[in-house]
């Protein structure tokens, strides 16, 4: 669903441009579908003794198409599609060992008209990180909580280096107060990691059917300011681990491990990411840093807790 309503915008956004850019002629033009669309793909660290990868898991992809306006990648694992203009994008596969995806092209045209390639990629990816597993689900299952009782369990900071004294790795901008969003449900949010022969799987609950919205996105979707608002958080996620390479990662001392959830899973807090970098998780706490996705400079940092904080 959200990966439709994300190529519905970027077609509508297309359509718009087209048209703002022709203030006094307001036919579209010919409407031509993408012809010859082809898709080649790089596995990284791929040769003859390991054909399929050196365990990263990340593959180059290059499409090429006539008549295209730009490229949505679709890549059969679970996660966010990816615009890329130019045809090429990269792309990690986090599934721990050897797995095939279904990988598709869309070559969007004039008026939105698509044509796609599909091709099937056999990756392997070696990434685990079995200590953070046992003590998300604590072998089994496991919830977690806002730590709200705690100064900082939601912050702020810039996601750009320039800024001095790390202010890349730590909430700089802001921090919340204890139980600041108390009027919100926020606190009311249940995050249940699971782990079975080997999945590890990931359910947000909220008796309210609510999220917390970050103002731009509140904005975005014509809710007001933000706040807590009706939201699809049903579903259990699939979740996949990935090595972790921001340069807060590297800077902050974290984990090195990046958790992401399938289908446009989250944490309680909407900004638009379904990736969470690991700083730090125990028995009894998870920190965790979050980039925006359409405003990338915003970093939000979030601490949970395993025992659930009465006010």
């Amino acid at each position: 669903m959200k990966n439709s309503i994300y190529i519905l915008g970027v077609l509508v956004g297309l359509l718009f441009t087209m048209n703002a850019c022709q203030k006094d002629d307001y036919k579209l033009g010919e409407l031509i579908a993408p012809t010859d669309v082809s898709l080649t793909y790089e596995i990284v660290g791929a040769d003859a003794e390991n054909p399929d990868g050196d365990g990263s898991g990340v593959v180059n992809f290059t499409a090429t198409a006539n008549h295209q306006i730009t490229f949505n990648y679709e890549f059969g694992d679970g996660k966010d599609n990816q615009i890329a203009p130019d045809g090429k994008t990269s792309h990690q596969f986090s599934v721990n060992g050897i797995n095939s995806y279904n990988v598709t092209v869309y070559a969007i045209g004039t008026g939105g008209i698509a044509s796609s390639k599909t091709i099937q990629v056999q990756v392997y990816s070696s990434f685990s990180d079995p200590e953070a597993v046992q003590f998300l689900t604590g072998g089994s299952t496991k919830s977690w909580y806002w730590a709200a009782d705690q100064p900082g369990h939601l912050g702020l900071g810039p996601n750009d280096k320039k800024y001095e004294n790390g202010d890349h790795t730590y909430p700089a901008w802001y921090m919340a107060a204890p139980w600041e969003k108390s009027a919100t449900s926020l606190y009311d949010c249940e995050f249940v990691f699971s782990i079975e022969s080997g999945k590890l799987t990931f359910e947000q609950l909220n008796p309210t059917g609510e999220a917390f919205i970050q103002g731009l996105y509140a904005a975005e979707l014509g809710l007001g300011a933000e706040g807590s608002y009706p939201f699809d958080i049903a579903g259990v996620k699939n979740v996949s681990f990935s090595p972790a390479a921001s340069l807060a990662t590297i800077d902050g001392g974290y984990r090195g491990t990046s958790m992401t959830f399938s289908n446009g899973g989250f944490m309680g807090f909407y900004a638009g990411s379904s990736e969470y970098e690991i700083i730090e998780v125990t028995d009894n706490i998870l920190k965790v840093r979050m980039v925006q996705t359409n405003n990338p400079l915003f970093a939000w940092y979030h601490i949970f807790t395993n025992v659930k904080p009465q006010q």
